[in-house]
């Protein structure tokens, strides 16, 4: 499917620092103290004008920044993830500690990953999402670009399904993909032409430790990796013509901390050579995403832009440290193929992380810099 295509080098992948104030107002009126509390997406017109201020804000931001595609840095959100989930029936989400799965920072600090719970049947009751993006498209002059967490992360992080609802998993698959159908056609007939999928549970299966965890649950990773590929392309199959598709791939990262190691070697194939994706956005800050030679199997046409700088470390990395990262990918896809953009999101909750204003400022005009030093444009 043909894509109208976007010809920016650098793009950021969604979420940004929500200002503290924005933050006060948000605990205010719904009351949000710890991560078990307002979960899903809010309705309080109130705090929907505060928001809409904060926003204009951030555009702005990314505009003075040299950015040719913004969001409203899920400003109106609660995580990446949650609002979108828990917009569907049958679905639930738990911060009780019984998931398999933990998540580690720098300093070896472990925090127990979120459950999700399908206790029903999985189904589509209105979009969280439309009038969000019809607010971000009338305060900018550049693409607004709108992200959604990927159908993988409702199957994988699950602690429990209901089995009399889903004995048949291929029947949730199904489900779930009729979900993401109409959200993707809701935000299309508001006008949206592009549209990213946030994907972390095909770079977990990279990983040796969540592969145990499938094997353990009676899967084959490789045949879940495949399974996954196949509901991404199925969520997005009914999409414009004119919309440009996107995939984001990191390992997690949950206020610093991430969940999974590992090169994309294991997926590569199924990530780049079965997914209908027009661009991926790639994690590959640290040594934990590994080297870029599974680039070599990205076809062509398609776009990867290097998430080369960190939003998990507000040490503002080197333009000369950047331009030999690319480079080194250079060595496994043309350069004409490649454009940059962080590792993931710079504030993926709420909660936000070390980062200052400041410090997710200077980074997004670096990579604009340093796109425009290689490519000669941002």
């Amino acid at each position: 499917m043909a894509a109208a295509p976007i010809a920016a080098r650098v793009e950021h992948v969604g979420s940004l620092l929500r200002p503290m104030a924005l933050r006060k107002e948000r605990e205010r009126l719904l009351g949000v103290h710890d991560a078990n509390q307002n979960l899903g997406a809010h309705d309080n017109p109130e705090l929907r004008n505060i928001e809409d201020g904060y926003i204009k804000q951030v555009v702005k931001l990314q505009e003075d920044a040299g950015v040719k595609v913004v969001t409203d840095g899920e400003f109106r959100r609660r995580s990446w993830w949650s609002d979108f989930y828990l917009s569907l029936k049958g679905t639930k989400v738990t911060y009780n500690g019984k998931m398999p799965i933990t998540f580690v920072n720098a300093a070896g600090e472990k925090r127990p990953a979120p459950g999700m719970t399908i206790n029903g049947k999985v189904g589509w009751r209105g979009s969280v999402n439309v009038d969000a993006f019809r607010y971000l498209k009338s305060v900018t002059k550049v693409t607004p670009k709108v992200s959604l967490p990927a159908p993988p992360m409702l199957h994988f992080m699950r602690d429990e399904i209901d089995e009399k609802t889903y004995p048949d998993r291929d029947k949730l698959f199904a489900d779930i993909v009729a979900a993401y159908q109409a959200e993707v056609a809701a935000l299309a007939g508001a006008g949206c032409r592009y549209i990213q999928l946030d994907e972390c549970m095909i770079p977990f299966l990279c990983d040796p430790r969540h592969r145990e965890l499938s094997k353990q649950r009676g899967e084959d990773p490789d045949m879940l990796i495949g399974k996954y590929a196949e509901a991404i392309n199925d969520a997005m199959a009914k999409r414009p013509s004119d919309m440009t598709f996107a995939v984001h791939m990191c390992r997690g990262n949950l206020n610093a901390f991430w969940g999974a190691e590992g090169g994309y070697d294991p997926v590569a194939e199924a990530t780049f050579g079965k997914i209908d994706a027009d661009r991926y956005l790639l994690e590959y800050d640290t040594p934990r995403a590994g080297d870029f030679k599974p680039l070599a199997k990205v076809p062509k046409g398609k776009h990867v832009l290097l998430g080369l700088v960190s939003t998990k470390d507000p040490k503002l990395e080197s333009a000369d440290g950047l331009k030999r990262r690319i480079d080194d990918a250079a060595k496994s896809i043309p350069v004409d193929q490649l454009g940059i953009c962080p590792q993931c999101g710079f504030s993926t909750n709420m909660f936000g992380t070390s980062f200052t204003e400041d410090d997710e400022k200077r980074k997004l005009e670096l990579l604009v810099k340093v796109a425009t030093d290689v490519w000669g444009t941002a």
